[in-house]
């Protein structure tokens, strides 16, 4: 799969039936539809503070940042806001592939989630994808 960002290839991370895409080049991170529900799940089992229908429920944003696309339709994504109590804007496939997260942004969305003594998925990806994003 090709980067929506600076078209490199990405690597398959893979942790708990949970398989993500990652940049290696600008550290964003791609979710297809069916993984974000496994994170969810997963993060449901451990008691994230977040809970599923505040990620799955997402607000549209209005922004001037650059329309990415698809790596898999193609299409023009989405802005949309994610998170609690500090939104993350983050990419959302129209037809419903998959999210965009660039470098750092699914690090502020976990950091969001964790619940006290959480650990396992929630530390993994936390720590797996803590990069700051870097400009293409």
């Amino acid at each position: 799969m090709r980067c929506p960002v600076d078209k490199s290839d990405m690597i398959v991370v893979e942790h708990h039936r949970i398989e993500l895409d990652f940049c290696l080049t600008c550290s964003g991170v791609w979710f297809d539809s069916g993984e974000i529900n496994l994170l969810v799940n997963a993060l449901k089992a451990q008691g994230a503070g977040l809970s599923g229908d505040e990620l799955l429920k997402p607000q549209k944003a209005t922004v001037s940042e650059d329309k990415r696309k698809c790596p898999i339709c193609r299409k023009n994504m989405d802005k949309i806001w994610i998170g609690k109590d500090q939104k993350v804007l983050i990419d959302s496939c129209p037809a419903g592939d998959g999210l965009w997260f660039d470098g750092g942004e699914l690090h502020q969305v976990l950091q969001q989630m964790s619940a006290p003594g959480s650990k396992d998925v929630i530390s993994f990806l936390g720590e797996a994808f803590k990069a700051t994003h870097k400009p293409a």
